[in-house]
């Protein structure tokens, strides 16, 4: 399974929740690997522990090769790097990902992320993908090359009505390019419960058909003590509430029935 994190709007989340989501698909035994095409390298930084300007063989060289003349190419497995959690495996970012973007465009290389995780995935069983806060070369890219796409979702109303937005541009993207893309719903993140005006907009967009997940993860101070960590919560608190909502997250996402008590 090749899954996507994408929204348009920066500060939702998505590489928390792609890393943590990836971080539990591990834990439960599947092979799994993230692809980071944020040049920010959050993804890679959280998981890996080094800044993405100190790694080597980064989903950077990855497309690089693809543009230029090598009479050894290397093969797509030799840009994985193993993490310290077993079956949890990254394609780190690099900054140099906002150098090649026009050079990729020019050379039409929209198709190479999609061969590429097509292949890989003869070896892992799911592959979750971090993308920029932008609809770019690489997010288009991903969303290519992905089978599902999970939007998260802050719950405000610039928010709200910036999905129709990115929902509109995957819906052509889906014609255009990739018809067996599915969207998987739109998780609220960061959320509030007590707060009335969160529920209100969930409820609201629940009701206009919005594909709105009935899972939410709540606002907590435990994920930037996870970030500074470098551990994903399966592993750093696998008991606290929001460890619980994640696995509740992934469960719904496999089509299971939500298991784990949130307190």
């Amino acid at each position: 399974m090749r899954r996507v994190i994408f929204n348009q709007k920066g500060g939702v989340g998505k590489s928390s929740i792609t890393c943590n989501l990836a971080a539990i698909s591990a834990e439960q035994g599947s092979k799994t690997l993230v692809v980071d095409l944020d040049p920010q390298g959050n993804s890679s930084l959280y998981l890996l522990g080094k800044p993405p300007a100190e790694l080597k063989d980064t989903v950077a060289d990855f497309f690089e090769q693809s543009v230029a003349f090598n009479i050894f190419n290397k093969k797509t497995d030799d840009f994985i790097h193993a993490t310290r959690f077993p079956g949890l495996f990254v394609m780190p970012a690099s900054p140099e990902l906002d150098y090649l973007e026009r050079k990729l465009e020019a050379k039409h290389k929209i198709y190479k992320l999609r061969d590429a995780l097509i292949k890989l995935g003869e070896s892992f069983d799911r592959i979750f993908i971090d993308t920029a806060p932008a609809l770019n070369f690489y997010t288009r890219s991903a969303l290519i090359a992905a089978q599902r796409c999970l939007i998260p979702f802050d719950c405000d109303d610039f928010s709200r009505q910036a999905l129709y937005t990115i929902l509109g541009e995957i819906q052509d993207l889906q014609e255009d390019h990739n018809p067996d893309l599915q969207i998987e719903g739109i998780l609220a993140n960061q959320f509030q419960p007590r707060a009335t005006l969160p529920r209100k907009i969930i409820n609201d967009m629940t009701e206009e058909g919005l594909p709105v997940l009935p899972v939410q993860l709540n606002s907590s101070v435990k994920m930037k003590e996870s970030h500074q960590a470098h551990e994903p919560l399966i592993y750093m608190a696998p008991k606290h509430p929001l460890t619980l909502q994640f696995i509740n997250l992934y469960q719904a996402l496999q089509g299971e029935n939500v298991t784990a008590e949130v307190n």
